[in-house]
């Protein structure tokens, strides 16, 4: 179990919404990577399975594909996501996603995690390097159209992995990102498929921000599991102020006295971290 732990570094007002109200937002990947880099990605996707195809000779099906996705590449999309790294207490993790370290970082459970991604919901790991190549959806495609005698976008099949692959595009980063080891609960409503999840607004004085509501008791309900058992750990950020105790009574007093065991304070030696 210890290799499969997400860590999800935020601040104690999120902490609030994940136990108290046992919601997890996802926000809209705009806010945390420019929709540049999901056409990069789907751009770069086309040309290692357009460059694969001919490679084995298929130059005509190859032809079709780079149609396809000069076709698809022309629509306008977005998608939202909840962020998770696989490194415990890390530094960078600290500074970027837990508040200059005043925040918290909550563990949880990867194979529950994977459990509850069903439907418009999916989990993917970060994908870092610039050449699709070694994509998995590389050979996804190239099966998939090899197994038609015509393609077109309007065949089911095709839609659903375009819409894969714009789910995939959520989770690319460039590559000098990739020492943040970052895995992405993905909600893609490209489609609208069994997405029944109402689209909730935080107003701000400077801007809107949109975002879904994950409901998480319902989730791990239907994944045969529970919140306190999703969640593997709660770790006080070094820079915090936060009492320990005083965490751990707020736990027992929400119900959750299993998790109040799972409370520790941070490692990691980060400090002075300018505001």
């Amino acid at each position: 179990m210890a290799g499969d732990i997400f860590y999800h570094y935020t601040d104690f007002q999120a902490l609030d919404g994940i136990l108290r109200c046992a919601q997890l937002r996802v926000n809209n990947v705009l806010n945390m990577n420019d929709s540049a880099e999901m056409r990069h990605f789907m751009r770069r996707l086309a040309k290692a399975i357009v460059r694969q195809l001919e490679d084995g000779g298929d130059k005509a099906r190859a032809g079709v594909v780079g149609a396809l996705f000069q076709e698809e590449l022309r629509k306008e999309h977005s998608a939202f996501a909840a962020c998770f790294s696989f490194r415990r207490d890390d530094a960078a993790q600290w500074e970027r996603y837990g508040n200059r370290g005043r925040g918290v970082c909550i563990a949880v459970r990867g194979e529950l995690l994977r459990k509850m991604a069903v439907g418009p919901l999916s989990l993917h790991t970060v994908f870092y390097e610039d050449d699709m190549t070694g994509h998995p959806m590389v050979d996804h495609f190239c099966q998939l159209v090899q197994g038609k005698e015509e393609l077109s976008e309007e065949d089911p099949d095709v839609r659903m992995a375009m819409r894969d692959a714009w789910a995939c595009s959520v989770a690319f980063k460039h590559p000098s990102f990739s020492s943040e080891d970052e895995v992405r609960l993905v909600v893609a409503p490209f489609g609208n498929e069994a997405f029944d999840i109402k689209a909730c607004y935080h107003v701000s004085k400077e801007r809107i921000k949109k975002y879904y509501p994950l409901e998480l008791r319902d989730m791990c309900r239907k994944a045969g599991s529970t919140l306190e058992e999703l969640i593997e750990e709660i770790i006080i950020g070094p820079e915090s102020t936060q009492s320990k105790v005083i965490l751990q009574d707020y736990l027992s007093d929400q119900g959750m006295e299993a998790l109040a065991g799972r409370v520790a304070l941070s490692d990691c030696p980060l400090r002075g971290v300018p505001s």
